[in-house]
């Protein structure tokens, strides 16, 4: 456990906590998360942050993913395939994240952040469809290679990278490829994010590079977060979700530019 103040600690459990909620909901767990524990553990090697990241990340999303399983339409199959991919391409982008420094990795999250905060919108809709409103075009083999080669290979590099804002970018690029609506989009990144933490936690863990013991405790909170919103999604839709995703990453855009600004 790195040398922090109790405050810091309970800041950072309850942002697991909203990150694992955010993330089973409409994705983009990560914009919240890994930026809270770079600004938690500022003397921390980027490597070890985002080692730590994916130790947390992983229980929400799996948490979230079983939930999702058992009351949602999910071709648990193609998921598997797409989230092999995913792995593989985590694994890949683990290795390469070693060598980044916090100075790099701060600009390109405010860059996702706003790509994230762009999208959203200019999409009004988006994350506030129905389960059922799916497109009734056929799924062609052509797409199914798409969605395993592209969006698991491709993501799940990202994932493994940087990650921030992976749940959100596998959840449009599914409803994109494979013309899933939000629910069950949702649903199936549940799947793929697991296999790319998974991927990514592996590469992380033989660098020795995740602070396990924090890791362990912000997990806790971030599994009843991405059960609470798995749920919330379910019952209630992500509307109200959507406006608190727009509003925390605005915040953090701003909080992030402030300290590359005064670095």
């Amino acid at each position: 456990m790195p040398d922090i103040t109790l405050t810091t600690l309970v800041l950072l459990c309850l942002a697991a906590a909203a990150a694992g909620w955010i993330d089973a909901v409409v994705g983009g767990g990560g914009l919240l998360l890994l930026p809270a524990l770079l600004l938690g553990l500022p003397n921390v090697p980027a490597a070890q942050v985002l080692g730590t990241n994916k130790a947390v990340a992983i229980v929400g999303t799996t948490g979230a993913a079983i939930t999702y399983v058992r009351r949602a339409p999910v071709r648990v199959g193609l998921a598997v395939r797409v989230g092999l991919m995913a792995l593989a391409g985590s694994m890949g982008g683990a290795f390469f994240a070693a060598g980044i420094s916090s100075e790099v990795l701060r600009p390109v999250i405010m860059v996702a952040l706003l790509g994230v905060a762009a999208f959203v919108l200019l999409r009004p809709s988006f994350g506030t469809a129905a389960a059922g409103d799916t497109d009734t075009r056929p799924v062609t083999r052509a797409r199914i290679v798409t969605a395993v080669v592209l969006v698991g290979g491709g993501i799940g590099f990202y994932d493994g990278l940087f990650g921030p804002g992976t749940g959100t970018f596998l959840v449009l690029a599914l409803t994109a490829v494979l013309h899933l609506d939000l629910v069950t989009a949702s649903a199936t990144a549940k799947i793929v994010n697991v296999c790319t933490n998974a991927g990514a936690l592996a590469m992380f863990a033989y660098q020795g590079s995740v602070l396990w013991q924090l890791a362990a405790v912000m997990a806790l909170f971030n599994l009843a977060g991405g059960m609470a919103g798995a749920r919330m999604a379910l019952n209630r839709g992500s509307g109200f979700v959507r406006a608190v995703l727009l509003t925390v990453v605005f915040a953090l855009v701003a909080k992030l530019g402030y300290d590359q600004w005064t670095a």
